[in-house]
C-alpha cells in the first residue's frame, strides 16, 4: 500500500468512523486496515486516531493529517481527472450562514446533484469566517463587506435590507415615521465579528447614510437570536428581508421605516486565491451564481 492509498484509507476510516466499515469499503482485510494505519503512526512519530469498541475518532494530529490529506487527495483526483476529461466527481465542503443556505441553496440543491451525480457536498453552517485551508473548506458563502486579502470573494447577490420590530414593542414605543423619531427605541445589539463592537442602525436617505447608535438591553452576535429577540419586543433590528419572511406573514414583526433602508449587503463566495479550483468546486461555484442570479431576476433584489 502506496503512501497515497494509505492516505485514502485513512481519510475513509475517520469518514466511517470506523476500521472495520473502512475495510469493507475498500475491500480490504480488516488485519490489513490496522497494520497500515500502524505503520503510518509509526512513520509520522504522532497517534493520528482514538480507537475505542464503539467507534474511532481523530486526535490533534490526526485532525490536521486529515485535512492535510483532503487537499492532497483533492489534487490528485483533479489532475488525473483532467487528463481523462472525466465529469466533476468527490467531495465538495463548503461553509454557509444556514439561514442563507435554507432561503436560496437548498431549494435549488437537488438539481445540481442530479445534474453532477459523482459530486458529494458536505455543508457546514455558521457566521465566523473559517479558515479554509486549514479546516479543509473549498468555499464559503458570507453576507457583508469581507476584508479578508487571503481570499478571492465573487459577489453572487445584493440583498435588500430594512428595519424590523414586534407588534408589542411598537405599541409601546411608537412607530417612528423618520429616522428622527428614533429617540425613546431600543435597538436589539448586533455585535460585529470583526469589531467586537454593536453595529448601529442605518439609514439611506437621498444620497447620503445616516447612521443612528440607540440603547440596547440585549446584544446578540447570532442572526437567528437576534431575530428571536425582536419577535420577544427587546427592540429594533436590522435584516435581510428574506430572513423574516415567514416573521412579516405571521405578523410576528412589522417593517417601519420603509423609506430609509440601510444599505444592501452583498452576499459572496470565497476562496483561497493561491487555491487552483477543482472541477466539482469550479461547477459549484458557476452553478450557485447562476441560483442566486435566477432568483433575483425572478424576484428583484433578494
Amino acid at each position: 500500500m502506496d503512501r497515497f492509498d494509505t492516505m485514502r484509507l485513512f481519510v475513509r476510516i475517520l469518514e466511517r468512523r470506523s476500521f472495520t466499515l473502512a475495510a469493507q469499503d475498500l475491500e480490504l482485510p480488516r488485519s490489513t486496515v490496522t497494520q497500515a494505519i500502524k505503520r503510518l503512526e509509526t512513520r509520522l512519530g504522532v497517534r493520528l486516531l482514538q480507537r475505542t469498541t464503539r467507534h474511532v475518532s481523530p486526535t490533534l494530529d490526526g485532525e490536521a493529517y486529515h485535512r492535510r490529506c483532503l487537499a492532497i487527495l483533492a489534487d490528485v483526483e483533479d489532475a488525473e481527472a483532467a487528463f481523462v476529461n472525466a465529469r466533476p466527481s468527490g467531495l465538495i465542503r463548503i461553509d454557509v450562514h444556514g439561514t442563507l443556505a435554507r432561503a436560496f441553496v437548498l431549494p435549488a440543491l437537488p438539481a445540481f446533484l442530479d445534474e453532477y451525480p459523482d459530486i458529494r457536498v458536505h455543508m457546514g453552517e455558521g457566521d465566523r469566517l473559517v479558515d479554509l485551508v486549514r479546516e479543509g473548506v473549498d468555499c464559503v458563502l458570507r453576507v457583508g463587506d469581507l476584508q479578508d486579502s487571503s481570499m478571492v470573494g465573487k459577489r453572487v447577490a445584493l440583498l435588500q435590507e430594512s428595519t424590523f420590530a414586534s407588534p408589542d414593542y411598537l405599541d409601546r414605543h411608537g412607530r417612528p415615521e423618520t429616522p428622527r423619531d428614533l429617540e425613546g427605541h431600543r435597538v436589539v445589539g448586533f455585535v460585529s465579528s470583526a469589531t467586537g463592537a454593536v453595529l448601529p442602525l442605518e439609514f439611506v436617505e437621498g444620497d447620503s447614510v445616516t447612521e443612528v447608535i440607540l440603547p440596547a438591553t440585549v446584544t446578540v452576535s447570532g442572526a437567528e437570536t437576534c431575530v428571536a429577540m425582536a419577535r420577544l419586543g427587546l427592540g429594533l433590528i436590522q435584516v435581510p428581508v428574506y430572513h423574516v419572511a415567514a416573521d412579516l406573514a405571521a405578523g410576528r414583526l412589522e417593517r417601519v421605516l420603509s423609506d430609509y433602508p440601510p444599505t444592501p449587503s452583498p452576499v459572496s463566495l470565497l476562496y483561497p486565491h493561491n487555491r487552483q479550483l477543482s472541477p466539482r468546486v469550479r461547477v459549484f461555484v458557476d452553478w450557485l451564481t447562476r441560483t442566486f442570479a435566477a432568483q433575483s431576476a425572478g424576484a428583484g433584489d433578494v
